[in-house]
């Protein structure tokens, strides 16, 4: 039967079903050939099988992209290459593999051709055989792979040799390796326990507990003893049975407080036993980790770090798919960005990278009856509904997409944290290192979480309180300029603990105009009670004084329990005693208009009376020795102020 093959669409074809030589007339260039042969026969990523094309040589264009140079072969050295191949094929591939053989003309030289062999997958697991050994091959993108560990059972499963593993009986185990009380329990969680079947019913080769579970033993052939298969003893066998038969079956999780394995201490649990508490204990370790943090700035102030379906999902996942075979743990990592889950096996052969990756592959079991078994225990979802529910219930909790890193033995599945759990983690530490005294590098960090979110007032703060600390106003005034801040995309007491910083540098007038403009802003906005004494403070420097009255008033109206401060009524008081010496100044003024000169002693008297009552006010209120001494020292320059200004018989 004659092909239609195009060698320039094989030109561009996925390089794991073609493979180029530039000739086949070496020994080891043949065995290397045959071995592909063998390799497409077996055909491990499910492409139908694939081309061995001699007489062309793969090489790189000047902009490093792969080219194909067409050297074709003369008539008498095609004739010997088919010849050669066509023999190892027979005498060294067990079962024997006959490719189909195609000449086709050389595009590049009318004298020579191109010899292709075509490799349809067979429904055989073929071996190499050279020498003594035999060696199974498979095709894993460009490579040719000798078979080994999973990858060879993988093969062996998919051209049904041998049976999956999880169904396979397991020699040594015997029904005396079941927990009773576990498989009991377990039956009643999944509604599979029935008034006329008794447990023992089940512990037989004939009964199962459910349509699509095979029996939970086998009768060995050997002996004629009943043993359990694999998924009975790892579901409901004994921890010790597990543990001698399945040594490396359990889950190793660690919790680490920073971003990578570099810190010196760590949380670590090993976690052993039937799968089913395996999976219960790893779920209940790991929902500590999906806690909430509060944000009343935010429109969705609580905001979970993971979401605790994901969690339960990538957990069963590497469970339920894990290669048993490969002799290591699960293992899953918690960071304090991220959570990951690592399990041993690679990719089943039927899921297609692309889609698994973007979480819509169709779905493929390595191990059904863990599947099934764990969806009737509500412990999973459906069918093919694992990944996309993680996918999903992430980007509805707004966390960045899951990730999977696949490996020739193992898939990890990586979940991040929610952004804002991850700044709230920096926010601690650059804290953490304000304490210690660390300033300059907890500036460093501060403003780099500021070069990606500006406006999180959370690290303008600290970036203020560490300013404070080194008292560098100006490199908050730069900042401040160089970014272009929009004061009205911050909140009030952020943009006060701005001014406060702004108004300690007295001596420059850009400060105390851009301070002033700032609060004048903040004071348009909501206050936090805490911050009104500041904000009072700040706009005495910087403000006018009927600026500071009024708002003073204001506050008293706004928030009822600020009408016992001392501190606001001192400065009030102050306040309109600094608009009384203006009132004296304007009196004194011979150059001013007889009225208005007795309007200004007239007002003058005015404020000193009400700064009489506010500072009478703020000394009642106060038990602060340091503060009434303060208080005092006002009162006694009223009295002062009230003599120059007291009005003339």
């Amino acid at each position: 039967m004659a092909y239609f093959i195009d060698l320039k669409e094989l030109a561009i074809r996925e390089s794991e079903k073609v493979e180029w030589k530039e000739n086949g007339d070496d020994k080891d260039i043949v065995k290397s050939i045959v071995r592909t042969i063998t390799a497409f026969a077996n055909d491990i990523s499910n492409v139908g099988g694939g081309y061995v094309v001699c007489g062309a040589k793969e090489t790189k264009d000047e902009y490093g992209f792969p080219k194909l140079e067409y050297k074709g072969l003369s008539a008498n050295k095609l004739k010997e290459i088919e010849g050669r191949i066509l023999m190892h094929c027979r005498e060294y591939i067990s079962p024997s593999v006959v490719p189909i053989v195609q000449e086709m003309e050389n595009p590049e030289n009318k004298d020579t051709r191109v010899l292709v062999f075509i490799v349809v997958a067979t429904s055989e697991a073929h071996s190499y055989r050279d020498g003594e050994s035999s060696t199974y091959y498979v095709r894993i993108s460009r490579e040719t792979r000798e078979a080994r560990n999973g990858i060879l059972a993988q093969l062996l499963v998919k051209k049904q040799k041998v049976e999956y593993f999880d169904k396979r009986m397991h020699p040594n185990a015997t029904d005396g390796d079941i927990d009773i009380l576990l498989f009991r329990d377990s039956m009643q969680e999944m509604n599979l326990l029935f008034a006329d079947k008794s447990l023992e019913d089940y512990f037989s080769d004939r009964e199962q507990i459910a349509e699509l579970v095979p029996p939970l033993f086998v009768r060995s052939t050997l002996d004629g003893v009943l043993r359990p298969r694999n998924f009975t003893l790892l579901l409901f066998g004994k921890k010790s049975s597990i543990t001698v038969n399945f040594p490396d079956a359990h889950i190793v999780l660690s919790v680490y407080s920073g971003i990578d394995r570099s810190v010196p201490t760590a949380e670590r649990h090993i976690l052993t036993g039937s799968i089913i508490e395996q999976a219960k204990k790893s779920v209940e370790l790991l929902n500590t980790q999906a806690y909430t943090t509060f944000d009343k700035t935010n429109a969705k102030p609580n905001q979970v770090k993971y979401p605790i379906r994901a969690l339960q999902e990538a957990v069963i996942n590497a469970i339920v798919h894990r290669n048993y075979e490969i002799p290591e743990p699960i293992r899953i990592t918690v960071f304090s960005d991220r959570i990951e889950i690592m399990s041993p096996g690679e990719l089943h052969w039927g899921v297609d990278k692309e889609r698994f990756l973007n979480g819509k592959a169709s779905p493929k079991w390595r191990n059904q009856s863990f599947a099934y078994l764990f969806n009737k225990l509500q412990l999973a979802q459906s069918e093919g509904q694992g990944i996309p529910t993680i996918f999903r219930t992430m980007r509805e909790e707004g966390c960045p997409n899951p990730t999977f890193e696949i490996g020739t033995d193992s898939i990890t599945c990586i979940l991040p944290a929610h952004p804002r759990h991850r700044i709230v983690r920096e926010l601690q530490e650059i804290q953490d290192k304000i304490i210690l005294g660390k300033l300059d590098e907890a500036k460093k960090q501060a403003l780099n979480l500021l070069e990606s979110d500006l406006y999180n007032f959370r690290t303008i703060d600290l970036y203020c309180e560490i300013i404070a600390k080194q008292k560098r106003p100006q490199e908050l005034y730069h900042f401040i300029l160089s970014k272009n801040v929009d004061f009205y995309a911050l909140n009030s007491n952020t943009l006060i603990n701005i001014a406060d910083i702004l108004t300690s540098q007295r001596e420059d007038k850009d400060y105390e105009v851009l301070a002033n403009r700032i609060l004048s802003i903040a004071l348009s906005g909501k206050i936090e009670e805490s911050q009104v004494v500041k904000a009072v403070i700040n706009l005495k420097k910087v403000g006018e004084p009927e600026s500071v009255i009024k708002f003073i008033g204001e506050v008293f109206s706004k928030y009822p329990s600020l009408n016992l401060n001392p501190t606001l009524y001192e400065k009030r008081a102050t306040t309109k005693m600094d608009l009384a010496k203006k009132c004296i100044s304007t009196g004194r003024d011979t150059k001013s208009n007889p009225k208005t000169r007795a309007r200004a002693w007239e007002l003058c008297r005015q404020l000193l009376s009400e700064a009489e009552k506010d500072l009478s006010r703020a000394l009642s209120l106060t038990d602060n020795p340091s503060e009434k001494s303060f208080i005092e020292k006002h009162i006694k320059f009223l009295e002062v102020m009230k003599k120059n200004a007291q009005k003339p018989r």
